[in-house]
């Protein structure tokens, strides 16, 4: 059984469907979209050869043409030279203004597959079809679509809505280990910004969501995603609330850059660590409880994600190099610092002009040099 969640945004508003075998029924779900029977379909190596003969023959059932453009896959994908390939196979394709693109595939996938299509004769419809549980999660809803460049993450994008998003749990069978605790990051992060009794909820039932038991998975997934769409429609350009989603994201981002966006450290566990960090900051600064950032850091750690930087990499990260990627993170203004901080369990809000010295001394005190 299948749960449809519906992202408010008047006459773009469209839904997010989470339940099992949706892939298999994606013809018909995305016929009424299609102006022609076609779709250019982005996906990655690792997921087109596990996944990408049944999205075909969905599609094809339903008389939909399938044009593959597959990409590497991995953080470094989603560059300018990730985007220029993508826009040039489209263009090869010959696609007009009329046509679908699809992404099938995690975070890396969608937001280069929607970045190409928001900017592809200056903008197509596309469909997300998220194939990591970090992607069902977060980044496959609410039309954020980006690429990294070597000053940052998610620097240069645009917000480009997707027609229709399909999270099929089925997929989640074939996910790693790593990769489904670095969606749970993600999933848990729900509960700590703003839910209270699911952050409840997962510390008692996180196992099973990354056992992938069923029931679990689907309450997990369909609880993030309502989350999500309430504050996407509330929000839709980031001016105010939907910043909270960028909870541990600050943080995060900082280490990612320094790490090198590789398998060193993924997104996801860059998120479990700055988040912990964010609860710790937050506790350091008077704002929230010490048992509340304990209490955070061990549901996070619970999970197999890192909560400090020592166990990100054994080598001292350099303070100050941290925060002058924080001070180029897309939340910052007029040189001010920007996080989401947090005032207890399912509270956070939106600190800014924080003190660029406090946080590097935070920062020592964790360990960084």
């Amino acid at each position: 059984m299948s749960r449809t969640i519906a992202v408010g945004l008047g006459a773009r508003s469209y839904e997010v469907r989470v339940g099992p075998g949706l892939i298999d029924r994606a013809g018909e779900t995305m016929a009424p979209f299609l102006k022609r029977r076609r779709t250019a379909v982005v996906s990655d190596e690792t997921v087109w050869s596990l996944h990408g003969a049944r999205l075909t023959a969905a599609l094809e059932a339903a008389g939909i043409a399938v044009s593959p453009v597959i990409v590497p896959p991995g953080e470094q994908t989603k560059s300018f030279e990730g985007l220029a390939e993508v826009s040039d196979r489209l263009l090869a394709l010959e696609l007009d203004r009329g046509d679908v693109v699809t992404a099938f595939g995690g975070g890396v996938v969608g937001d280069l597959a929607g970045f190409a299509a928001a900017i592809y004769k200056r903008g197509v419809d596309f469909v997300q079809i998220p194939t990591t549980l970090l992607a069902q999660v977060d980044s496959s809803v609410g039309g954020k679509t980006a690429i990294d460049t070597p000053r940052g993450k998610n620097l240069v994008g645009a917000f480009h809505q997707p027609r229709l998003v399909l999270a099929d749990l089925d997929v989640l069978a074939t996910l790693p280990e790593r990769e489904m605790r670095c969606g749970y990051a993600e999933v848990i992060k729900y509960g700590l910004l703003g839910d209270f009794g699911f952050f409840e909820w997962l510390e008692a039932n996180g196992a099973a969501v990354l056992a992938r038991e069923p029931a679990a998975l689907a309450h997990a997934v369909a609880r993030s995603v309502e989350m999500k769409a309430e504050i996407v429609a509330e929000d839709e350009t980031e001016q105010g609330r939907r910043a909270l989603l960028n909870l541990g994201h600050t943080f995060g981002h900082a280490l990612e850059a320094e790490t090198g966006y590789g398998e060193a450290l993924l997104h996801g566990e860059a998120v479990g660590a700055g988040m912990a960090l964010a609860f710790r900051f937050s506790a350091a600064e008077g704002l929230c409880r010490t048992q509340d950032a304990t209490r955070a850091s061990t549901a996070i750690g619970a999970a197999g994600l890192p909560t400090t930087m020592a166990e990100v990499r054994r080598e001292p990260f350099d303070a100050a190099k941290l925060v002058r990627h924080m001070a180029q993170d897309k939340k910052a203004e007029g040189g001010k610092l920007t996080f989401i901080l947090a005032r207890q369990l399912g509270e956070a809000f939106v600190a800014k002009d924080v003190d660029a010295a406090a946080v590097a001394r935070f920062l020592q005190a964790e360990g960084a040099v």
